[in-house]
């Protein structure tokens, strides 16, 4: 009897001398155990926590998948459009004329220049001359605002006229393909007076297309010297037929009316000029 309590005695002296490292490695072991349990169970996910980590940034999206490096859309382009380079014979004196204009630029602004003019043929034989250069700014889809200057310049027998004109127009497709160019114009002197352009190409085959065509020119003030009175000048109506041998190059044939309207030609009569002129044209379309 009294060994069996000196044995009970001596176990409890024993596990109230336990070492606590040991009782806390135990529950380590323990906790272990029950996590290895939950990250089996489905849907139970032991990670750490991702903000925890040090994260690699992503490379961009063109090197994930092998795109070429993007560029800026800065490129500038250039054009340059030979609208009317021909020669015209009807009443009066033959006459070469021309009408030239491009730009360079970018997708919203752009630098534009316009010349246009004729020159009678022989020697001594008037003619004249515009050249304009403007700035432009894509303001809708297919429109352009201009601003800049023009300046005219008339030859011939006598002394040369100049004058210069600040200038504000607008360039653009309209509905059923009318391309279209209304502009203002307001001289040095202070006139002003207005221009209306506008036409069509009408495609017959692939490579065969008429083109109408209609100016309209208009003055608030008289200026005599340059054979302009105020009101409506003239009115010009063309009809050129092309054949396309190549995009870019197309000779063509057509005709010409010219009306010159009210004061301005009244004006046209006491010089010597008739009050119209109609004309049978040939010439080439280019551009590049």
């Amino acid at each position: 009897m009294n060994t069996i309590q000196h044995s009970i005695i001596a176990l409890g002296v024993l596990l109230l001398l336990q070492s606590p490292t040991d009782a806390a490695a135990q529950s380590t072991t323990n906790t272990t155990h029950q996590a290895h349990e939950m990250a089996d169970m489905p849907g139970m996910s032991m990670q750490s926590n991702p903000s925890a980590a040090t994260s690699q940034p992503s490379p961009p999206p063109h090197v994930q998948h092998g795109w070429p490096k993007p560029v800026a859309d800065q490129m500038m382009f250039g054009f340059l459009l030979l609208d009317r380079i021909e020669y015209g014979f009807g009443s009066g004196a033959d006459r070469f004329r021309w009408d030239i204009q491009g730009w360079y630029g970018g997708d919203y602004n752009r630098f534009w220049f316009k010349s246009e003019g004729e020159q009678a043929t022989g020697q001594g034989k008037p003619g004249e001359g515009e050249f304009q250069g403007l700035y432009s700014r894509l303001i809708a889809p297919f429109w352009d605002f201009q601003v800049g200057v023009r300046h005219d310049r008339n030859w011939g027998p006598g002394s040369d006229l100049n004058r210069t004109f600040a200038v504000i127009g607008l360039q653009g497709l309209a509905p059923y393909w009318f391309e279209i160019e209304p502009a203002l114009f307001i001289s040095e002197d202070g006139d002003v007076s207005a221009r209306l352009t506008a036409s069509t190409d009408l495609l017959l085959t692939q490579r065969l297309i008429l083109q109408p065509r209609f100016d309209l020119n208009a003055a608030v003030q008289s200026a005599p010297k340059f054979g302009v009175e105020e009101g409506f000048n003239d009115v010009e109506l063309g009809l050129r037929l092309r054949y396309e041998v190549h995009r870019q190059f197309a000779p063509y044939v057509g005709i010409s009316w010219l009306r010159r309207l009210g004061e301005t030609a009244d004006l046209s009569r006491r010089n010597g000029d008739g009050s119209q002129d109609f004309r049978v044209v040939l010439g080439v379309r280019a551009w590049f």
